[in-house]
């Protein structure tokens, strides 16, 4: 690399930096529709709420001019002020009303950001005649400040456009009212250098007014940058939070809220060792029933299976490793650390027991057949982390609980049991305020294929 391209590259890299600091993060990539309308419906009521501040503003500018005193006669001098008022109500009840009921176009809404200003300036214009003063004595009239807030009301939604014709129309306003005053007061002859002398009297100070340009100009671009900012944070912001959304229909609201809200890049392998239960429900006999019935009527079935059990387990604290087919994985103190996995598992499986015989019941009333589900748990130490690659993560559990309730699914059978825990789990929930409500008979000292050495196991439902 040529040292004329090296500097290049670094300019490029500075420039980008620069610009990343004053307008902030870029929008990654292109926002999906349904972002884009979430934006636009914030957009919507934002634009409700912006004519219902109008609304109140020019109430309070009529209020304001009903009570100030009026200095001319009515019959020598014609009053604008109260037209321009009422045109100005009509205006905005016809947008409070177009607002309410469809989206308002982009030409309608910049009317709106000039009719803003025309009013306060036209206002502030119609001083030096209610009075009976000089163009220049219109000049000092705090009213001005109101031009801020008419800029600041366009931050409502959330688009630096409206904020910069907003300001750039208050600024032009306030610089023919300027010439006016200029021209048809004394002329030049009305303007001076001394500050005194211009506080005290009819005199125009140039500076003073251009400061208050100056003023409405760097107010504008400031509110406009961080509007563009804050547009970007809310854009990115609404993108994460719509991704950890759709996360949560492939993975458990916990793991999508982990992946959402690391603080930095999840690596394969990083894990935490954790005490917890895993639970191990299973659809028995869905392998045949698969190859016997059309595909439509078997992932009917199986839906129709996990929307029963996943919500049981969901709501006692468990958290869904993985859909395993037929079979459901679900842990307990893994994704969320807690102080009675066991017994919440164990809650849980007593739930999905009860829930299974409503469904065998429903199916009859049917004339289906009913299913027979199988539950099976352990607990014990679990490693609980990220596995795979970089460009495939999955959260898992890994360790002894997780292969043994695997493993006593299958030795379920033998033991004529719906539900089958260790012995281990069964007391460890004992411990944790675990209360029982259905008979438990201990299988003591038992073979349990693939697992070294006897276990204890309890029967909490045999099989029917």
């Amino acid at each position: 690399m040529t040292p004329n391209s090296q500097r290049i590259g670094h300019i490029s890299i500075m420039l980008k930096t620069i610009q990343r600091t004053i307008l902030g993060e870029p929008i990654a990539g292109t926002l999906p529709a349904r972002v884009q309308s979430a934006i636009q419906r914030q957009q919507d009521q934002s634009e409700v709420l912006i004519a219902c501040v109008q609304l109140f503003l020019v109430i309070t500018f009529s209020i304001l001019y009903a009570l100030s005193p009026k200095t001319f006669s009515a019959n020598t001098m014609f009053a604008p002020v109260p037209y321009a008022l009422v045109g100005y109500l009509i205006f905005t009840l016809t947008r409070l009303f177009l607002a309410v009921k469809w989206r308002l176009p982009g030409w309608f809404l910049s009317l709106s950001v000039i009719a803003d200003m025309f009013l306060l300036m036209f206002l502030i214009w119609s001083f030096h005649i209610q009075y009976q003063q000089s163009p220049a004595f219109y000049l000092k009239a705090p009213t001005l400040l109101y031009v801020f807030i008419f800029i600041a009301l366009r931050a409502l939604r959330f688009d630096m456009r409206y904020i910069l014709l907003a300001g750039v129309t208050a600024a032009s306003g306030w610089l023919v009212l300027l010439g006016y005053a200029v021209h048809y007061g004394d002329g030049m002859s009305s303007i001076t250098r001394d500050y005194v002398l211009y506080t005290m009297s009819h005199k125009i100070l140039l500076g003073a007014e251009f400061d208050k340009v100056i003023s409405i100009i760097v107010v504008t671009f400031l509110l406009a940058l961080v509007i563009f900012r804050a547009r970007r944070l809310l854009v990115n912001s609404v993108s994460q939070a719509t991704a950890a959304e759709d996360l949560s229909r492939f993975f458990s609201p916990e793991i999508a809220e982990r992946i959402t809200r690391a603080e930095g890049w999840i690596e394969p392998g990083t894990g935490q060792t954790r005490e917890a239960a895993i639970l191990h429900c299973d659809l028995q006999g869905f392998t045949k029933l698969s190859m016997a019935k059309p595909a439509n009527e078997v992932i009917a079935l199986l839906a129709e299976y996990q929307a029963r059990l996943v919500p049981i387990i969901q709501k006692n604290g468990g958290t869904i490793d993985k859909f395993l087919g037929d079979g459901i994985l679900a842990t307990f103190g893994a994704a969320v650390e807690t102080d009675q996995y066991s017994a919440e598992c164990l809650n849980a499986l007593e739930q999905l027991i009860d829930e299974t015989h409503v469904w065998a019941e429903e199916r009859r009333a049917m004339g289906l057949d009913p299913q027979v589900i199988r539950f099976t748990a352990a607990s014990g130490t679990i490693l609980f982390g990220a596995v795979g690659d970089k460009s495939r993560l999955e959260y898992t559990v890994i360790g002894e609980p997780v292969n043994l309730a695997a493993k006593l699914d299958k030795h379920a059978k033998i033991e004529r049991a719906q539900a089958l825990v260790t012995l281990h789990c069964f007391e460890e929930a004992l411990s944790q305020g675990y209360k029982p409500t259905k008979g438990s008979d201990i299988r003591a000292a038992r073979d349990v294929g693939g697992v070294t050495g006897l276990v204890d196991l309890v029967v909490l439902s045999n099989a029917e």
